[in-house]
C-alpha cells in the first residue's frame, strides 16, 4: 500500500538509547542522576549485546571499520529475523533505485523477477525488449541462481537486484538454471525504460491491454488512455492481460478497478489486531464494456486484488490458470535519514466476498493451460498463436455478442 510513514532509524535510535542508559549508571556513581522508566531501560537493555560488539570492533578491528555499512547490515539482519520473503531493507542506493523504477526508468539489465515463498526460488518472468538481458540470451522462465557472488533466493533477491543495478557500461555475471542446465551470462548494465502498458485491437473489435506491473507513477493514466483509444477504435469488448504481473502498488489496482465498478468494495484487510481494516471502494460511475481477465500462476499481489474483486462482483470472466497466491500487503517506510527505508508485511487482504488469497490464489472461471512448449514463450502483442490469449478472445467475442 502506498503509504509514506516517517519513523526514527531503528538501530541508530536503539544504540544511542543504550549508551544513554549506560551513561545514566555512570553518572549515578559520580553523584549525578538521569532517570528513565524501567520499561524503557528493559527495552534498551535488549540491544546491549549489539553495542558491545560494535565497541569491540571500533576499538580493536585491524582496519578502520565502515560503521555505516555495519549499520546497514545490522538492519538487514534485524528484518531477516522475521523470515518473511517480503520484508527487507533498502540501503541508500536501492532506495533511490526504487523510486527511479516507479518513474519507469532505472539502471539495470532489463528483467522482471518473481520470488516464490514455497521453494524460495526466484524466476525471470519478463525480459524487456531491446535491452541487455535479451541481447545476452536470458529468457523468461530462467531460474536465477547467482548474481556476481550472491547465491540468489527469496531472502537475497533484493541484494541481487542491487548488484544488477550497478554502474552503466559495466557487466555483471548472472547464472541461471534452464532445462536441467546451469548457464552463465555476462550482462551489460544500461539505462532501462519500462513500458508497463501495451495494447492493440484484435479481430472482431476485441480490445487487448497488457499490464506488466503496477509500479509506475503514470500507470493508471496510461491504462485509461489505452482503453480510451481502443474504445474510440470501436472495441466492443476488452481483454485485460495480467499474466506474469507480479503486482505493485495497491492504489493502482484499485484505480484500474474503478474504471469498471460503480461504488463497489475492491478489497479489505486484516491486521494482527483488527479483523476488518482499510476497505477500498471504487467511486461512482463505471465503464460497462464486457471484460475478460487473463491470468496465470505468476499473476500476484495487486493483480490478484484486481482479479478477485472483478470476479466477486461478476464484472469480468477470468481465463487462464490459478494465480500465484500472494495475499499479503507491505508498507514501504522511509527512515529519518531521508536516504534509506524498508518494507514489511503488515496485513492479509481478502476479496469482497471474504475469500482469502494467500497461498491459495484466484481460480479462473475458464481454466486454460498453456502447452508445455509455450510456457516460457514471450509472444508479440496480440499474437493469436498464444493459446490462452485465443481462449480469452473467444470469451470476449461471446460477451460482446447479444443473446438471441
Amino acid at each position: 500500500m502506498k503509504k509514506r510513514l516517517l519513523i526514527f532509524t531503528l538501530i541508530l535510535t536503539l544504540l544511542c538509547g543504550t549508551l544513554v542508559a549506560y551513561q545514566a549508571l555512570g553518572d549515578s556513581r559520580r553523584g549525578g542522576t538521569i532517570t528513565i522508566s524501567r520499561e524503557e531501560y528493559d527495552r534498551l537493555a535488549q540491544y546491549a549485546k549489539l553495542d558491545e560488539v560494535l565497541q569491540y570492533i571500533q576499538a580493536y578491528y585491524y582496519q578502520e571499520p565502515d560503521t555505516d555499512a555495519m549499520m546497514d547490515m545490522a538492519v538487514q539482519g534485524l528484518l531477516a529475523g522475521l523470515e518473511d520473503t517480503y520484508t527487507f531493507y533498502y540501503d541508500a542506493e536501492s532506495w533511490s533505485d526504487l523510486w527511479s523504477e516507479e518513474e519507469g526508468e532505472y539502471t539495470g539489465i532489463g528483467i522482471q523477477l518473481l520470488g516464490d515463498y514455497r521453494d524460495y526460488s526466484v524466476t525471470i518472468t519478463r525480459v524487456f525488449r531491446d535491452n541487455p538481458a535479451e541481447a545476452a540470451g536470458l529468457r523468461k522462465g530462467d531460474v536465477l541462481v547467482r548474481v556476481a557472488d550472491i547465491e540468489v533466493n527469496t531472502e537475497t533477491m533484493q541484494m541481487a537486484v542491487n548488484v544488477m543495478r550497478g554502474l552503466v557500461g559495466e557487466t555483471v555475471e548472472v547464472e541461471v538454471y534452464r532445462n536441467g542446465e546451469y548457464l552463465t551470462f555476462n550482462v551489460l548494465r544500461a539505462p532501462i525504460h519500462m513500458n508497463n502498458i501495451d495494447y492493440t485491437m484484435l479481430d472482431s473489435n476485441v480490445g487487448y491491454v497488457i499490464i506488466y506491473q503496477f509500479s509506475t507513477e503514470s500507470l493508471v493514466e496510461d491504462f485509461n488512455a489505452a482503453v480510451d483509444a481502443l474504445e474510440k477504435q470501436g472495441a466492443t469488448s476488452l481483454i485485460l492481460d495480467l499474466r506474469d504481473n507480479p503486482g505493485g502498488w495497491v492504489d493502482d489496482a484499485v484505480s484500474v478497478a474503478d474504471r469498471f465498478l460503480d461504488k463497489q468494495l475492491v478489497v479489505y484487510s486484516k491486521t494482527r489486531t483488527e479483523d476488518y481494516t482499510d476497505p477500498r471502494y471504487t467511486s461512482a460511475g463505471a465503464d460497462n464494456i464486457p471484460l475478460v481477465l487473463l491470468v496465470n500462476g505468476s499473476s500476484a499481489s495487486s493483480s490478484e486484488i484486481l482479479s478477485g474483486c472483478l470476479q466477486d462482483h461478476k464484472r469480468a470472466t477470468i481465463v487462464g490458470t490459478t494465480t500465484f497466491g500472494k495475499g499479503i500487503m507491505q508498507q514501504v517506510i522511509p527512515l529519518s535519514d531521508g536516504e534509506t527505508g524498508f518494507q514489511f508485511t503488515y496485513c492479509e487482504y481478502f476479496t469482497p466476498n471474504g475469500n482469502a488469497v494467500h497461498k491459495i490464489g484466484i481460480t479462473p472461471d475458464v481454466q486454460v493451460e498453456m502447452p508445455e512448449s509455450m510456457v516460457y514463450s514471450q509472444f508479440e502483442v496480440g499474437d493469436m498463436t498464444d493459446v490462452q490469449l485465443k481462449a480469452a478472445w473467444e470469451e470476449a467475442v461471446k460477451l460482446a455478442t447479444p443473446a438471441e
